[in-house]
């Protein structure tokens, strides 16, 4: 036997992101985890523009709303522990002036909206199939902002239920940007609040929602984050301490993977020419005078000057400005 583990090869799709490609990231927590990966790999991406969002519906409901453009107003917050709350962003939306935190989420949606207009990628991760339902007009929320479990329902989602949402919501969305390409994928995080065999329940909803929508839709891929965790890793020492989130190492994995089945050749180079520069910026030296540190800053900026010349549609601004900060 060669191997003592199950290795999981995803599939490669025939669209590349390239190094100059826009990308947006809606869902879980892990939607952000990787999220966070694009962003250090100094990628163009948007990451949750609402806060993370955890169930089908909710993700819906804000992708909607990004595509539509829409206005929030005064009758949209909820006043709760002397903030005012929307039940579709996340906390730090909240404000103790009803105007500010309009304008905050209402800024922050125009920007969204014209994100997504001119996007090439749209990743989207399903963390639960249960959702909260407000009791007062039984719309389903996003974030519960800590108010009393009794103004709430609490049920699972059907299969059916959430393709037949996202047949109507993805037609529409390709119309708004007919050049998307749309990759779904499952988060591997554990939600043990109803036990493991109810998260199970909960996760084999989405994973067979998830299968019948991207079978009805040529723009729409799906990546196996769920089963590189649970299936390719299946170790706990793969986990963060709580048992449930997956570490900094799986984490990692599942980044390598995932930029070899969807980057190009000349993103990949792109990622390792912005790891060095990233690194470069961390430098700490020792003597900040010295002949050596100040021949490693003059190099830095020639390099800078390469890059802008290899990837012109890059504004490396910020970085030559700090470099040059730093010279005798």
């Amino acid at each position: 036997m060669e191997s003592f583990r199950t290795e999981i090869k995803p599939d490669c799709v025939v669209d590349k992101i390239e190094y100059d490609s826009k990308i947006m990231f809606l869902g879980s927590c892990f939607a952000t985890n990787i999220g966070e990966k694009f962003k250090n790999a100094r990628l163009n991406c948007m990451v949750n523009p609402y806060g993370v969002i955890y169930n089908p519906m909710s993700v819906a409901n804000t992708l909607n709303a990004i595509v539509s453009n829409r206005i929030y107003y005064s009758e949209d917050l909820h006043f709760q522990g002397e903030h005012w709350h929307s039940f579709y962003h996340h906390s730090s939306f909240s404000d103790r002036d009803k105007e500010i935190c309009l304008q905050k989420i209402n800024e922050n949606n125009l920007a969204a909206h014209d994100y997504l207009k001119s996007c090439q990628y749209l990743f989207i991760t399903f963390g639960t199939a249960w959702v909260y339902q407000w009791v007062e007009n039984e719309e389903i929320v996003s974030n519960c902002h800590k108010y009393p479990a009794k103004d709430f329902n609490r049920y699972i989602l059907n299969v059916e239920e959430i393709v037949s949402t996202y047949k109507k919501l993805l037609t529409e969305l390709l119309v708004f940007n007919p050049k998307l390409k749309i990759v779904f994928t499952v988060s591997p995080v554990r939600h043990l609040k109803d036990g493991a065999h109810g998260n199970q329940i909960s996760k084999a909803t989405l994973l067979l929602a998830v299968d019948s929508i991207v079978e009805q839709f040529a723009s729409c891929d799906y990546f196996p984050a769920y089963e590189l965790l649970l299936d390719d890793l299946r170790d706990y020492r793969f986990y963060d301490v709580d048992m449930v989130h997956p570490n900094s190492t799986s984490v990692d994995y599942i980044w390598r993977k995932l930029e070899s089945c969807f980057f190009s050749a000349k993103t990949l180079d792109y990622i390792k020419e912005m790891h060095k520069l990233v690194n470069a910026i961390g430098h700490r030296p020792y003597d900040s005078s010295s002949e050596s540190h100040q021949i490693f800053l003059n190099k830095q900026i020639e390099k800078i000057n390469y890059l802008k010349n290899k990837y012109p549609e890059v504004d490396f601004g910020s970085d030559l400005s700090y470099f040059k900060s730093k010279i005798i």
